[in-house]
């Protein structure tokens, strides 16, 4: 649209329940989100986990499923797209996949990474194994902020604090 200026996606989110209350609502809403660019390639082959997914959307809120490669595809038609929008992935590999392509993708909020076995407990909403460590160290390295913030009126926790179970 001639003279309407573009909206990036607003946040870059890792939640391992993907499209719940704490995304639609609390993030949703304060950020006024027009879309949810949710990037899981099995969820993206699933019609009816799309279904499921889409009951937590409200009306007016578009959500789109891609694989990581769809993602890259149409990345510049949601960078440019007048609404602003969130990417949403359940795992720390997935958005490791996506940065790798995607230059613009410079910030990571790490939401709900919750208890699974290997998994150790960084904040009482974050869990992960050192694998997941190694990678988030590689993304900051890379000139990525990665941070953890369950809800938008917490204090972000930085990687490093994260890593050290400290931040609340």
């Amino acid at each position: 649209m001639e003279g309407v200026a573009a909206v990036p996606i607003e946040l870059f989110r890792i939640d391992d329940r993907l499209i719940h209350g704490q995304v639609v609502v609390g993030w949703g809403q304060p950020l006024d989100i027009g879309f949810i660019v949710l990037v899981d390639d099995d969820v993206a082959t699933s019609d009816w986990e799309q279904e499921l997914y889409r009951l937590g959307v409200p009306p007016g809120m578009a959500v789109h499923f891609d694989t990581v490669a769809q993602a890259v595809e149409r990345f510049a038609s949601y960078r440019d797209d007048r609404r602003a929008g969130i990417l949403l992935t359940k795992d720390i590999e997935t958005m490791q996949r996506l940065s790798v392509q995607l230059a613009e993708l410079r910030c990571i909020n790490l939401g709900g990474l919750h208890y699974s076995a290997g998994r150790v407990q960084k904040l009482r909403y974050v869990f992960l194994t050192g694998d997941e460590e190694r990678v988030l160290r590689d993304l900051a390295g890379r000139g990525v902020a990665v941070t953890a913030q369950d809800v938008p009126a917490a204090r972000p926790v930085p990687l490093d604090a994260l890593l050290a179970g400290r931040g609340g």
